[in-house]
């Protein structure tokens, strides 16, 4: 029931009109209308996040998801104090075991992710590439070097697509529980290595449900173990 001159099925939205106006189906022009005139009529400009680290996580074996092979970590950092003179962690989860590592570096910068890298590929010498098979990172610019295992080593990176912190979720949980010792806004600097140490060994012996109640450090030395017993039987 309409009280105009049409029915209801008849009127067209404000909306509509304007369209009708701006593709000139209508005699009428946008000078026409002073409400019209004060209304934007840009068309969003959504831009793109164009830096570019490395590869996609798009070409990433769908495999690696099911958790089913050891050696695919995540990679990340946390800030404590927001300010340019604290430290900050550096953290590595591995998908399967769910063990952690946690390493406090100068700064969040990529030199400092380098350096650290290369500190934990001296632990792991020629064996690295086994245990480290893939790494996934965001797009931060800490990360921007990480490629450059893919030159050294066998290890492949990926990033995530920008703002998709869910596409490394396993690490981005962890570091939750390094908060229940570290709080946001706290500075990282003024906790030292015993410190760090105790978070990462708590982490990695805490019993978890969906590890069948095994910790993550059981499970990772089990792996550790079968890689280098394979070296060592290669070289006899």
């Amino acid at each position: 029931m309409s009280s105009g001159k049409f029915q209801r099925s008849q009127i067209v939205c404000t909306k509509t009109l304007y369209n009708y106006i701006d593709l000139g189906l209508l005699s009428i022009k946008n000078t026409d209308l002073a409400i019209r005139l004060r209304r934007s009529t840009k068309t969003a400009n959504i831009k793109k996040h164009k830096k570019k680290l490395g590869t996609s996580i798009l070409g990433r074996s769908i495999s690696i998801n099911n958790r089913n092979e050891f050696g695919h970590w995540e990679i990340d950092t946390i800030i404590g104090e927001k300010s340019n003179n604290d430290c900050v962690l550096l953290t590595l989860l591995e998908r399967k075991t769910r063990n952690a590592i946690v390493r406090k570096i100068a700064a969040k910068t990529a030199s400092a992710v380098t350096d650290e890298i290369k500190n934990i590929r001296n632990i792991y010498e020629s064996q690295f590439s086994q245990v480290f098979k893939t790494i996934t990172s965001d797009n931060g610019s800490e990360f921007a070097d990480l490629s450059t295992l893919e030159a050294e080593t066998d290890t492949k990176v990926y990033f995530t697509h920008p703002y998709s912190s869910f596409e490394k979720g396993t690490n981005e949980r962890h570091n939750g529980l390094v908060r229940r010792f570290i709080p946001n806004g706290k500075r990282i600097s003024d906790y030292n290595l015993n410190d760090i140490l105790f978070i990462e060994d708590w982490m990695n012996t805490l019993p978890r449900k969906i590890l069948n109640y095994n910790t993550p450090e059981e499970l990772f030395e089990i792996h550790l173990d079968q890689i280098y017993s394979i070296q060592v039987n290669s070289s006899v």
